[in-house]
């Protein structure tokens, strides 16, 4: 029985466990919606809250917390200039978990986890990119761009 025991291992060495949280918890904030499996949604959760929570009091021990938990400068200043304005009345409760059905491989159970009032552009930002280099090269190759 797992009484009182605090955290799910999700079948990872504890290295492995706080690499995968690191990773998804950057996505979250860098795109504000992510796809995963619902156990992984489930411990994210509270790790996400905590970091808005933290970036709310604006403080530099805070700001440092954040910048060591993330390891990432510019996903911490989002955390810290945006996310934390955007949710300063609400008391917690920042993302939601919303059930995807089943992956098609394993079965397993999908579900999208993301930040409530979340910005919708925000899903969209490493498009740009695609786009400026789809457009110089069609830009060298006009021929093939026609065809």
């Amino acid at each position: 029985m797992r009484h009182k025991i605090g955290y799910k291992k999700l079948n990872r060495t504890s290295e492995h466990r706080k690499a995968l949280l690191k990773n998804m918890l950057n996505s979250l904030i860098k795109y504000e919606q992510i796809t995963t499996t619902l156990p992984k949604a489930k411990v994210l959760k509270p790790v996400a809250e905590k970091i808005v929570t933290l970036g709310k009091n604006k403080s530099l021990h805070n700001s440092r917390s954040i910048i060591s938990k993330l390891q990432n400068i510019n996903n911490a200043n989002k955390v810290i200039n945006v996310l934390s304005e955007r949710y300063k009345g609400r008391k917690g409760g920042y993302t939601r978990i919303i059930k995807a059905g089943y992956r098609y491989g394993d079965n397993a159970p999908k579900a999208i986890i993301e930040f409530v009032d979340r910005d919708i552009e925000a899903k969209k930002v490493d498009k740009k990119k695609k786009e400026v280099i789809k457009t110089t090269k069609e830009e060298q190759n006009p021929k093939s761009a026609t065809a």
